[in-house]
């Protein structure tokens, strides 16, 4: 059963939605497109929204018929139509009148005649405003009631959520405005290819959203090939991980295929274009042809004989000792500035078995070949792709036109980038090969399931990418954007838990308290009930931070979160002056609002209450320079220490959570499980909040160990490798020469005086 209607609809429906919610008899449906609000309820249609809360009343079995109610029923129909204030107090006076001896306005419980009252006050901006003048103290008491009702802060969340995806949808549809040149409805087909050599990366993740995205726009299909042309680098293992990873982008295709599966007709072209003379072998090394193609000079092959062309080419196919030395070239341009048009390789051998045809083929097409020649034959309108392929436009409408293909239409946009973010394989693959991170699926990696398991949503991650729309500007990206909006999303639904840091953990006497252990059941979430329960035990002694402990003074008065206020009387200290214990006086009757330190505190363990242990994570870039050139030797620029490890408590409340469950622990941030860990301890990953502070590098002051590896980090890494400040303000050099040097021995900067 389903409520449809649109943010659009005036008078907005207040009461069917509200009354929707409150029986849960029907969902909520919202549909920018739809005119006008449709109830389906047990096969039948209603469409005015009085008929539509009588049946959901009714269904929920709390209809009321009486001549009350038909009068007030009929008095909220034309409410909406009353715009002379005296008309609208008269109607207020009577209703207030009605409601000085009674709770509700027939029975002694709620109707579909309130429903319908209160839907139509909400939507008329001057009767709300009147009625919220005070002076009708009865009628406002009735509909602050109906409007305070759980299921009715549902309801108006979801009309707020609504209107905000609607503002998004139309940026991203203002953005794609301009659309696809020669596009028609119905007719566009669009493709996305990735290598099967290794798993997505947000780059990717782009390119499949876009691809899908347009077409959607133009109600076409989306072709989801395999560009399988590389049995080096191949992998089974690799097509289905990337089908897993389009699967959590719900991204699906509508069909997918293999350029494998045309390699056929792709060698039957090859031999077209050799007995048209426009492509030639050549077993010129290839450090050589790199550099004859970069001064324009000719091959001595190129204007070898067609029969020769076709000899050796037979060879390369068979894969003879002869035949691996040559490769295959069209024959566009020896000098063309364009120097993607100089004679580039279309075909070259390899005798690695291929993982979907074995070791049939020992010589296999290039991209540049290949994807022209597939869009056409599979009927691709409109071929999306970066705008670094852009001086290879040309080659690809030459090899359309030189073999009398269909043409395909190029669209450009630019590619994603991030700063101190890899997303080339190669550079990947060397960092899986050198077991500094701990798979394809690590956190610190910018693959789909290393963003994913770093608590990146599929919502937010979509938000993103068609927010970027079909800009051109190349750019390096900030990740603290893209973090910010998942928070946006994550913040409304991640319950809250505390944890606890352990080292030098403080235990507190918090006199007042129960001398038993008591438990309470508090919402996860203070903003919505509906996210569920957990339980807080009260004992008289709990557990806080050393940083906390450390920072009370003497009678403070602070809060001691989810229980109340309390009185720091007294406290004892270590020998390196650390807090070993504290003695708080419980003073329930104090105001939070007028304490500086709200605390978060875990009751002692017992054998029926006991605490967790857990390992808090957070991870730092893989890199040190913002970006790295082609040049670049990975290994010259790699962070020294990335992963940072903190042991922690929580309670029995994290019991319940299951491995990919987002939450928050309150004052520390959001976190995502990932299950437990190789000792055993249950791991929480640290998400990024999008605050830049936090996006900092975290290696320089986490702990002792983190200091020495920087400061033996070669100098080759660190001479090139560019600073990153936790402020976004430019540098700019110092007027007075260089400041002192300071040493932190605590939060506060110690300098010497000026005088010494």
């Amino acid at each position: 059963m389903s409520l449809t209607l649109s943010t659009k609809t005036t008078p907005f429906p207040y009461a069917a939605i509200a009354i929707a919610t409150y029986t849960q008899k029907a969902d909520l449906n919202y549909d920018e497109s739809a005119t006008s609000v449709t109830l389906a309820l047990d096969g039948v249609q209603y469409t005015a929204e009085d008929e539509i809360v009588y049946a959901l009343v009714k269904a929920g079995g709390l209809d009321a018929d009486s001549p009350k109610a038909v009068t007030y029923s009929e008095l909220a129909r034309t409410l909406p139509t009353v715009t002379g204030v005296p008309d609208i107090l008269s109607v207020l006076d009577s209703i207030d009148n009605h409601l000085a001896y009674r709770t509700f306005l027939v029975t002694n419980d709620i109707t579909a005649v309130d429903w319908l009252l209160w839907g139509a006050m909400r939507a008329s901006i001057r009767a709300l405003g009147l009625l919220k003048n005070g002076q009708h103290v009865h009628a406002l008491r009735w509909f602050s009631h109906l409007e305070s009702l759980e299921t009715t802060q549902i309801a108006l969340a979801s009309v707020t959520a609504a209107k905000a995806n609607k503002a998004r949808n139309n940026k991203t549809a203002a953005s794609f405005a301009l659309g696809l040149q020669n596009a028609k409805q119905g007719e566009v087909v669009t493709r996305f290819p990735p290598e099967p050599s290794g798993y997505l990366h947000i780059g990717h993740a782009k390119a499949a959203m876009l691809n899908q995205y347009f077409a959607k726009m133009y109600n076409g299909k989306l072709i989801i090939r395999f560009d399988d042309t590389n049995p080096t680098k191949e992998k089974t293992e690799f097509e289905e991980t990337i089908l897993e990873d389009l699967s959590l982008l719900n991204i699906q295709g509508d069909s997918i295929t293999h350029t494998s599966d045309y390699f056929d007709t792709t060698y039957d072209l090859a031999i077209q274009l050799i007995k048209a003379g426009k492509a030639y072998t050549d077993d010129t090394e290839q450090a050589q042809m790199r550099e004859e193609r970069g001064k324009g000079i000719a091959s001595a092959h190129r204007d070898d004989s067609v029969e020769e062309n076709l000899k050796h080419f037979a060879e390369m196919k068979a894969g003879t000792p002869e035949g691996v030395r040559w490769c295959l070239r069209a024959k566009i341009s020896v000098d063309d500035q364009n120097k993607a048009l100089r004679d580039p390789v279309i075909y070259r051998c390899n005798l690695i078995p291929h993982h979907r045809t074995g070791d049939r083929w020992k010589i296999y097409p290039t991209y540049d070949f290949a994807c022209p020649i597939v869009d056409s034959i599979e009927g691709v309108t409109h071929a999306l792709r970066t705008n670094e392929y852009r001086e290879r436009n040309a080659q690809y409408y030459w090899m359309i036109d030189a073999l009398g293909l269909r043409p395909v239409n190029i669209w450009d946009y630019s590619r994603l980038n991030f700063i101190y973010t890899l997303l080339s394989k190669r550079k990947l693959h060397w960092f899986v090969d050198s077991k500094l991170v701990k798979g394809w699926d690590d956190p610190r990696f910018p693959t789909i399931r290393g963003i994913r398991r770093r608590g990146m949503t599929v919502e937010a991650l979509s938000q993103f990418m068609l927010a970027q729309g079909p800009s051109q500007a190349i750019v390096s990206l900030e990740w603290d954007s893209i973090w910010a909006i998942n928070k946006k999303v994550i913040d409304p639904i991640a319950p809250r838990l505390w944890a606890i840091v352990t080292d030098n953990i403080v235990p507190v006497i918090v006199n007042g308290a129960p001398e038993l252990p008591e438990v309470k059941q508090l919402p996860l979430h203070k903003k919505d009930p509906t996210i569920g329960q957990k339980n807080v035990v009260y004992t008289k002694t709990i557990l806080m931070e050393q940083e906390d402990a450390a920072s009370f003074e003497d009678n403070e008065e602070i809060t001691l979160m989810d229980w109340g206020n309390a009185v720091v009387r007294s406290k004892t200290t270590g020998p390196h002056g650390e807090i070993t214990s504290l003695t708080m006086d419980l003073h329930l009757e104090g105001d939070f609002r007028q304490t500086k330190k709200k605390i978060t505190w875990l009751a002692q363990p017992t054998n029926a209450n006991p605490l967790i242990d857990i390992t808090l994570l957070d991870y730092d870039y893989l890199i040190t320079k913002k970006k790295l050139e082609e040049d670049d030797d990975v290994k010259d620029f790699v962070t020294p220490v990335s992963e940072f490890r903190e042991a922690a408590f929580t309670d029995a409340n994290a019991n319940a959570l299951k491995k990919g469950d987002i939450m928050q622990f309150e004052r520390k941030g959001y976190y995502i499980f990932d299950g437990a860990g190789e000792d055993g301890k249950l791991e929480f990953i640290k998400i990024p909040d999008g605050r830049a502070a936090n996006l900092a590098s975290k290696a320089a002051g986490k702990d002792t160990a983190s200091r020495e590896a920087l400061a033996a980090t070669p100098k080759t890494a660190s001479s090139d490798a560019e600073p990153r400040p936790a402020s976004k303000m430019y540098e700019v050099a110092k007027v007075c020469g260089e400041l002192p040097t300071t040493s932190i021995s605590s939060k506060m900067y110690e300098v010497k005086s000026v005088y010494e």
